[in-house]
Formats: C-alpha cells, structure tokens, sequence
C-alpha cells in the first residue's frame, strides 16, 4: 500500500492543574497537548489514528506544533514520509523532515513538540502494523526480545497544603497496597530537617531505605546538594535525584564524592548531545547510577535511540535507563528495548500519568496489553480526550 497517507493533524491543549508542589514548580496551570494524526488506512473498518501528548513537567506546545512542526508533515510529499517498501510511516523520515530549517542547539521547549509528534507517529505505526508497539520495538532495535514485565516504581509524596506526616505514610502505604515495592517522594520544598523527618516517616512504611527514592528537582546549589547527600547517606536510598540544575554537571560530579549511593537524573535532558555531555562529565556510575531521559520530552523515540546508543558506547547497559514520564509510551519503550523499568504516578497527571485500564501491579512489576498501538485505547479515561481532539 503505497499511497498511505497522513490526511490531518489535530492539537489541543488540555488542563493537568493540581494542587502539588514539587522543589521547584506548582502545578496549578499545567497543560499538556494531545496531538492526533489521521491517516488513510483503515483498520477494522475505521481510519488508523495515532495519538501524542507531552509528559507533566513541561507545558502544551501548541504554538510550536501549529507553526512549524505539524505544517511541516502536513505540506511534505506524501511517500517521503514512508519507509523503504511504502507500506507504513517512517519515523525517523518523518523526524527529519519535522527538524528541516532546525539549527543544531537550543533545544528548548521544541524537543516537547517534537516528541508529541513522533509519539503519535509511533502509535501510528504499530496500528498499521496490528502489533503493540513494545513489539515492534523489541523487533526492530532489541532483537525481538520483549521483557513481558517491567519494573515500575510510585511516583508521590509532593508537598500539598495540609499534608502531614501522616497523611503522607498514607499515600506511600497506599501504594504498597497496589502491588508497588518501591515509591518515590520529593525533596528540597522544604527546610532539610522537614525533609529528613518526612524520609524517616516513609522507611517507617516501606521498612527499608532501599524501597524509597527521592527527587529534589534540580533545586540545590552545590553546598545544599552535599549537605542533602550527607545527612540522607546513612539511609540507603533506592537513589537521590536531579540534586541540582539538570545542566550543572560539575556540580553533580562533585555530589558523587560526597554520596555513595545510587543517584539518578536525566529527566530534564532532552537531545543526545546533552545525554552525552551527562556520561562524559557528569561523573555519573555506571555501576548504579540511573539515567531518566524522557522520551516523550527529548524530541521522541527517534532521538531516545541515539540516547541509548550513546549510553551503551559509553559502557552503559540499558537497564540503568528508568524513564521519566510514567506514562504508556515510555512503558513500551521500556519493555520493547530491554531498559531497567519506568516511573508511575498512580492517580496524579490524569488522564496522562498510569497503564491500561486493568492493568495490576504484582511485586512492583507491570505487564503490557496485547493491544496495537500504544494502547491509548485500553486507558477510558485518556482515549475519550484523545478521541474528542481527533472528531
């Protein structure tokens, strides 16, 4: 079938507004863009629609999808867009021709546009193809090894008027009730005796410092960032994270003289260039360290395999890649390249954050729909947003 076609391209920017607090943000105005990209093959007597959005952290960019990048799709010949047999979209053409007239740096808030896209591209993909998109992944860039379940981790504990300490051992006990082994909370919204009291009441729940993480946001300089490190040491963390500016990396090499235990950041790096200078100079382990590159952030899926490549000329092994997003796209990026798990965030960011409806977690681990695509389709709450952008 060579006369595929993508036909329109719909965005909309949709509300994610909550009353948490991270170190560094609220997320009282937060959006999200949901893109849809409608093609001209049928599938069961409907048209193929691949769907996109941006993960939490990183506002809609619909003003960058409007004028540069879907018009840049939408006005290209249509078999440029194919692959070699013209039987399905290409990806990594389609990347291409998103980044034409695009200077080297600066990657900004274009990289979340980017991604949007390809994620849809993705979706796309794998539902002209009738396979899950973790399958295709695994078929093409893992040697057709799939890991049928994946580790995932809670992502919680923000700071939120009202929330004491109890109230927060709530949370975490909730999620250990659901199935997860290890939760994460956040850091650095509060003075670090606050904090170190909030960690001690967690392990009280978890049992363990090993089965607690926690993330500062980027909000330390240097000196705040050892003082953290040293006084949270004795703990054992599952692992300390994005201490200081996610750009800083002397800074993080300097933390790891002070800090033994597994760190990890990487979530707000969004091109292969930055990834690299992040192994080169960051003074990251490889032995422990965790890289959190988001691929719905860091202009999607075709940049994250550069990433990964990047990682493992470095001598990293994919299973020190944890994403950031908590969401279905990076759940079958993990599963389908063989990386170390994904993050979760159990009933925050919806209708975007979480797994198929269904979806159990047993002994902190996952297992994927059989569905094609993403699997937008099996979340009820987020395919009737999509669906609404894409009629």
């Amino acid at each position: 079938m060579s006369n595929i076609q993508i036909t329109a391209i719909l965005e909309q920017a949709v509300p994610i507004k909550s009353d948490i607090r991270n170190a560094f943000i609220d997320f009282s105005q937060m959006t999200a863009s949901v893109v849809a990209i409608v093609t001209n093959v049928q599938r069961h007597g409907r048209p193929v629609i691949g769907y996109g959005f941006n993960s939490n952290g990183r506002y809609a960019p619909s003003g960058l999808l409007r004028e540069r990048f879907m018009p840049r799709l939408l006005n290209a010949e249509p078999r440029a867009l194919l692959d070699d047999e013209g039987t399905n979209l290409d990806p990594q053409r389609a990347w291409a021709l998103m980044m034409t007239g695009e200077k080297p740096g600066g990657h900004g808030e274009r990289s979340v546009a980017v991604g949007v896209l390809d994620m849809a591209l993705w979706d796309a993909v794998a539902k002209i193809e009738e396979k899950p998109l973790y399958r295709v992944l695994a078929e093409r860039f893992n040697g057709g090894k799939v890991d049928e379940e994946v580790w995932v981790y809670a992502a919680g504990g923000y700071y939120q008027p009202d929330k004491d300490l109890s109230a927060l051992q709530d949370e975490m006990r909730g999620f250990l009730d659901i199935g997860y082994t290890t939760v994460k909370i956040k850091i650095g919204g509060a003075t670090l005796d606050e904090d170190l009291r909030r960690i001690e009441a967690v392990i009280d729940v978890t049992g363990s410092g090993s089965n607690l993480a926690v993330d500062a946001n980027g909000r330390f300089d240097q000196d705040t960032a050892i003082q953290y490190a040293k006084a949270m040491q004795p703990y054992g963390l599952h692992w300390y994270e994005e201490a200081g500016d996610p750009l800083d990396y002397a800074l993080q090499a300097e933390l790891a003289n002070h800090y033994g235990p597994p760190m990890a950041t990487g979530e707000n790096l969004f091109s292969m260039q930055d990834a690299r200078n992040l192994v080169r100079y960051a003074g990251m382990r490889p032995d422990r360290d965790i890289l959190q590159f988001d691929p719905a952030l860091s202009y999607g899926l075709v940049e994250y395999l550069r990433m990964i490549q990047t990682m493992e000329e470095h001598g990293w092994s994919r299973r020190q890649c944890v994403p950031h997003g908590g969401h279905q796209m990076a759940l079958n990026i993990a599963a389908g390249l063989g990386l170390g798990g994904n993050e979760s965030y159990p009933g925050v960011f919806q209708p975007f954050g979480g797994f198929a409806d269904g979806i159990k977690v047993y002994d902190g681990r996952v297992r994927l729909p059989d569905s094609p695509g993403v699997g937008f389709e099996e979340k009820s709450n987020l395919i009737t947003v999509m669906r609404s952008v894409a009629e």
